[in-house]
């Protein structure tokens, strides 16, 4: 196992180098001067003097390969420069909002987990019956339907019509606050991992081994849950993994909707704003997350199923 980490951790290397490489380029990749549409005054109108001086004070003026390098370096010590805008450090920007995107995340991925598992266990082992089909039909409903659309009929019904809840905003970060977008992430990704767990399910039930236990009259519920569980939950930890890797990147749409001061509200707003370090900070910093949490998915995989580590390791 510690072998198959150390490989795992060794494939990391190039990745990030592209990652970093890719995060760096956007300045140059984007339309228009860097310099210019940072100063630009509201009319569109620039000053080649300012513009010269600002070159000079963010090392804009130095050769591309010299700006990577000084960039890198910076990065490496966790400093990811200053908003050309708001003259925020970017980690300290991005750390901030990243804290309130995770908890949201959580919160979600648990709602996920707790819809999809269990109705997906049902719909396995009632397959064929009334059960299986509404738990196909409400996951069908699920996949089917747009995040901006449940977030709207959400805020309908419990903000304005019931006023329960609050419409949008953080507020003290309670549960009030967090609820409507943390259901709306998670039944839309219980949907998929619904359906996934159930024909993990159905395939693994139908095995050699569980028929075996079941001839040998090993009760019903030790056979799902000790013979089948597991081995159904490896494709589910895969897609479970992705998605929490999806929900901490932020949910642009989501958190636009409920003014949820996330990692997506930073992005769309430096997007907007043509703020390239947060932009650049940003981009780095989700890729590294993403990449971090498939690692962790790799390593649960081959815990989860050791072929994974036999094949890997022959």
């Amino acid at each position: 196992m510690i072998e198959f980490i150390a490989r795992r951790l060794l494939l990391l290397v190039p990745v990030l180098l592209l990652v970093s490489v890719i995060s760096f380029s956007i300045i140059y990749i984007s339309p228009g001067d860097t310099a210019e549409n940072s100063i630009m005054n509201p009319g569109g109108g620039v000053d080649r003097k300012a513009v010269e001086e600002f070159r000079a004070k963010t090392g804009l003026d130095e050769p591309v390969h010299i700006q990577y390098i000084n960039w890198m370096g910076r990065v490496l010590r966790g400093d990811l420069g200053e908003s050309y805008m708001t003259g925020v450090g970017v980690s300290e920007a991005i750390f901030r909002c990243f804290k309130v995107t995770l908890k949201l995340a959580v919160v979600s991925m648990l709602v996920s987990l707790v819809i999809a598992l269990p109705l997906g266990i049902i719909s396995a082992l009632k397959k064929g019956t009334v059960i299986d089909d509404v738990c196909r039909f409400f996951a069908l409903a699920g996949v089917s339907m747009p995040n901006f659309w449940q977030a709207y009929l959400l805020i309908i019904v419990f903000a304005l019509t019931l006023k329960v809840l609050p419409s949008s905003g953080y507020g003290d970060g309670g549960i009030t606050y967090l609820f409507l977008p943390a259901v709306t992430l998670g039944t839309g990704y219980a949907a998929v991992t619904m359906r996934l767990m159930r024909s993990s399910m159905i395939d693994v039930l139908q095995q050699d081994y569980v028929r075996a236990a079941r001839a040998k009259g090993v009760p019903e519920h030790m056979v799902i849950f000790r013979h089948a569980l597991k081995n159904s939950l490896i494709p589910v930890v895969t897609v479970a993994g992705l998605n929490f890797g999806y929900l901490l990147n932020g949910s642009v749409i989501v958190e636009t909707i409920f003014s949820w001061p996330g990692i997506g509200n930073l992005i769309v707003s430096s997007i907007l704003s043509k703020d390239y370090p947060m932009i650049q900070g940003c981009v780095l910093f989700i890729a590294v997350i993403f990449v971090l949490v498939n690692f962790a998915v790799d390593i649960s995989y081959a815990y989860l199923n050791p072929r994974i580590r036999y094949e890997n390791k022959n």
